[in-house]
């Protein structure tokens, strides 16, 4: 898993690795990827497996309204989404048969780049061994977005200098004649 989430340079194969084996491995209801904007105010979608698409879609998530804690780098743990203000869709999570969600960063030296949140459909406390798993696949699963991520920004700059010698040869060869 570890070999296919860094191997991938195509953002959304790494995105969608790490929600389906957190999903597989830890038997749970739900993951999500959301990547922070480049303003740092909303949270968005990157990857969801196992949950609905009206439960994923249900609205923007806000990163200063919705478990914000995750983004100071802290792990939370809201054990019961009715009745714990933290959460901002607390309704549409009930409907969805999610009990409780575990929120963990996703950080890249230093600088958090997203928030990996599980959903369970039960009260459940993990093992230290889960912990662990959850912990590198948070970390391996950062770095693999920041290389996806710098990968598409070198191809990006790639592609315009090509765009750049090309004009400058039919700009040489225009004013050879």
């Amino acid at each position: 898993m570890c070999k296919k989430i860094n191997s991938s340079l195509d953002i959304s194969n790494v995105l969608k690795a790490i929600t389906e084996n957190t999903v597989n491995i830890l038997e749970v209801k739900g993951c999500t990827i959301f990547l922070l904007d480049r303003a740092g105010k909303k949270l968005l979608v990157g990857s969801s497996y196992g949950l609905s698409d009206d439960y994923v879609q249900k609205g923007p998530v806000d990163s200063e309204k919705s478990i914000v804690s995750t983004l100071t780098g802290e792990w939370v743990m809201v054990s019961d989404v009715e009745s714990d203000n933290r959460i901002q869709y607390r309704d549409e999570a009930k409907q969805e048969g999610i009990a409780s969600i575990l929120s963990v960063p996703m950080s890249v030296k230093g600088t958090i780049i997203g928030v990996m949140r599980i959903y369970i459909a039960e009260s459940r406390t993990f093992s230290d061994l889960e912990n662990e798993f959850i912990s590198v696949l948070a970390e391996i699963g950062a770095i693999g977005i920041e290389n996806a991520r710098i990968y598409d920004h070198l191809k990006t700059e790639h592609e315009k200098l090509i765009g750049d010698v090309n004009q400058w040869f039919q700009f040489g060869v225009s004013h050879r004649k």
